[in-house]
């Protein structure tokens, strides 16, 4: 692991000619979170959940890595943009209302050759026919499965509420809908478990929660694993030659890779480790993506105020979905204020030691959100900055 003390005089020296807020991503960490997913993987391809990044200048870097193959999108404009800019193999990881969307890729060989859309309901079929307006193109279909742990005969549910596809025998029928009908093509059955993949298992100063984390994890990957195994028989029996099983996330990768069933895992958070990914026992990543907002008051002794920084992240609100200030370490929100939308106090001793124009360092606590939030990443490597890319939303795109 590096220095914390270091990173920030490597960083401050790398932007002392720009001013705050302003993102980086620290190359060398970025690469290097990039190798531990691969060597987690075991051989395994990871398709890289573009949500988690982005930035296509960083899709691209990573994609050209051993181990790494094809991007997980999140919505069909998206798909449709990356396929159109050269990206060979997109699954969309969400069924999608976007009867334009549809349209063109009915239209294109191109785009249709690229693009997987994801389904759990023979009603999504019906939407994609509806919206064709004349195109032939054969549509490249995943199914997605429910990998939520279901206890107590079905009164307790831990997990995401997603597909409504949870046996063997629903997705078979699915599989056979997609078989009969023209203009598709089953290739792939997708299954996130967010509940192993994206909960950390070892909590700051609650280790009764982090225990019980634990083994509903452990009970979790044993019962999915038996199960996933079964519904990809059942599928392949319909259709034989199924193109890939996708499955995990940055937190399951090399318990998901160990899976016979399984012949690709997605991740794509673990190559920024926002703060989210920090609670974990089976790995270790470096923060690679941070954000900086400059002192702009000293109320008093012990505090400053930053500009901005109130950046909070999607998912049930709580403490856990808020930036955190980073470097200089020891700072800590007011708790009477928190992040605010145009200033954020800070308050620990490491304030007294802040000028007006210098920069507090932040992450974020999900990985490709912070992109929202600005228009360009500048590149890092050692103490200099080497590169400035767009995010989506620098190149006009704001997909969700």
């Amino acid at each position: 692991m590096s220095d914390p003390a270091a990173d920030r005089a490597r960083y401050d020296r790398a932007t002392a000619h720009l001013d705050a807020p302003v993102a980086i991503v620290d190359l060398e960490a970025f690469d290097a979170n990039a190798a531990d997913l691969t060597r987690r993987a075991g051989g395994k391809p990871i398709r890289v959940a573009s949500k988690s990044v982005r930035c296509r200048a960083l899709l691209e870097r990573v994609l050209a890595r051993d181990g790494f193959a094809g991007i997980m999108s999140f919505t069909l404009d998206e798909s449709l943009w990356l396929a159109r800019a050269g990206f060979e193999d997109v699954l969309l990881a969400y069924p999608s209302a976007d009867r334009d969307g549809y349209a063109e890729l009915a239209g294109d060989p191109k785009l249709a050759a690229a693009v997987t859309v994801m389904v759990d309901d023979p009603a999504q079929l019906d939407l994609i026919d509806a919206a064709r307006r004349g195109g032939s193109e054969r549509i490249r279909v995943c199914l997605e499965l429910d990998t939520s742990l279901r206890m107590l005969g079905g009164r307790v549910r831990i997990g995401a509420l997603r597909s409504p596809l949870r046996e063997p025998a629903q997705l078979a029928e699915l599989a056979r809908a997609v078989a009969r009908r023209p203009g598709f093509r089953l290739v792939g059955i997708m299954a996130y478990e967010g509940h192993v993949a994206g909960v950390g298992d070892s909590l700051a100063g609650r280790p009764l929660r982090s225990r019980v984390i634990r083994l509903m994890q452990s009970a979790a990957r044993k019962e999915l694993a038996a199960r996933r195994a079964e519904v990809v028989r059942a599928v392949r029996a319909v259709a034989p030659e199924l193109e890939f099983v996708n499955g995990g996330g940055t937190g399951s990768v090399q318990h998901t890779a160990a899976e016979d069933a399984v012949t690709e895992i997605a991740a794509g958070s673990g190559l920024f480790v926002p703060r989210l990914f920090d609670n974990y026992t089976s790995f270790r990543g470096r923060p690679a993506a941070l954000f900086a907002q400059p002192v702009v008051r000293r109320p008093g002794v012990g505090i400053v105020t930053v500009l901005g920084g109130g950046y909070p992240a999607s998912g049930a609100a709580g403490a856990d979905r808020l930036p955190v200030p980073y470097l200089p370490q020891g700072l800590r929100y007011d708790p009477q204020e928190g992040p605010g939308e145009v200033q954020t106090p800070l308050i620990g001793s490491p304030a007294d030691d802040l000028l007006i124009g210098d920069k507090v360092w932040f992450r974020h606590a999900k990985a490709g959100e912070l992109c929202e939030r600005f228009a360009e990443l500048r590149l890092v490597e050692g103490d200099r900055v080497t590169a400035t890319v767009p995010t989506y939303r620098g190149e006009g795109k704001t997909f969700l």
